[in-house]
């Protein structure tokens, strides 16, 4: 542990044990995602289907590069991750990202992709809303990953018919993490 980054956020007015489990949850919610986005991209076949796979795949890849990025910060501030991987997967922040009952409705994977995306916007939000202007790292990773999971939401509300966004989709290099690759080890 960075006793001494611990010690600057709790000096700052944040209650560490909080901000602690906020970020677990949150990691939790990544590492689960990618393995439910896993599934449902498997399922993304037919002609509908072909166009969402990269996309989801992209946030795929980028949700597990939030968790290896999220990892390393909860330690630093003392915590640690659930020895326990079902443990784990039920303090999620968000809901599991379940296949739906028919696989072949576009309409309702999107809706599933949608909706964990806004759960994971409102997560990073939280987190920056607690920490902005008193920590300073943690605020930066969490900003990070909000801004791709905004993006991630964008992409996929397209699809819904939700109206442009402005987002380009699909990322030159899959997986590449614009915004959170500087976090990673």
């Amino acid at each position: 542990m960075a006793r001494v980054a611990r010690e600057m956020v709790e000096k700052a007015g944040i209650d560490v044990d909080k901000l602690v489990d906020m970020l677990v949850k949150n990691a939790s919610a990544e590492l689960t995602t990618y393995y439910y986005y896993t599934i449902l991209r498997v399922n993304l076949i037919g002609l509908e289907g072909e166009g969402l796979k990269a996309i989801t795949e992209d946030a795929r890849i980028e949700d597990r590069n939030h968790f290896e990025a999220l990892v390393p910060r909860i330690y630093e501030l003392g915590g640690a991750l659930p020895r326990n991987m079902n443990d784990f997967h039920d303090i999620s922040a968000c809901p599991p990202a379940y296949l739906p009952d028919d696989p072949t409705d576009i309409q309702a994977m999107l809706k599933v992709l949608v909706d964990a995306e806004r759960c994971a916007v409102k997560g990073y939000s939280a987190i920056c809303n607690l920490t902005a202007g008193k920590d300073h790292r943690t605020y930066e990773l969490s900003l990070a990953i909000l801004n791709e999971e905004i993006e991630h939401e964008a992409w996929f509300s397209e699809f819904l018919g939700e109206g442009p966004s402005g987002h380009g989709g699909v990322r030159r290099e899959a997986g590449h993490s614009p915004h959170v690759s500087r976090f990673m080890s």
